[in-house]
């Protein structure tokens, strides 16, 4: 078994409206020193999947067809195995 944690975020020409607004509202409580935010989408899958390979293709495919939209969302994930799922 592995667990997928997935990262989604905007490309980096994409204007994201949730990273300004919390950029602006730092630096009106004094965060001057914060040059930059990034907002993203976080997920979890645990697969039951032969390999790392067919887990990556799986979780890459689930990626591309739900989680982003790739035209205006890039994401990564790290695979890691599992021997249980915990609850």
């Amino acid at each position: 078994m592995f667990k997928a944690s997935i990262y989604v975020n905007y490309k980096p020409s994409v204007l994201d409206p949730k990273a300004e607004a919390i950029k602006t509202a730092l630096k009106r409580m004094d965060y001057d020193n914060v040059e930059s935010v990034l907002f993203g989408k976080y997920f979890e899958l645990v697969l039951a999947a032969k390999d790392e390979q067919a887990a990556s293709a799986q979780v890459d495919h689930i990626c591309d067809a739900l989680l982003a939209n790739v035209n205006m969302e890039t994401y990564r994930f790290e695979l890691t195995e599992i021997s249980e799922v915990k609850a």
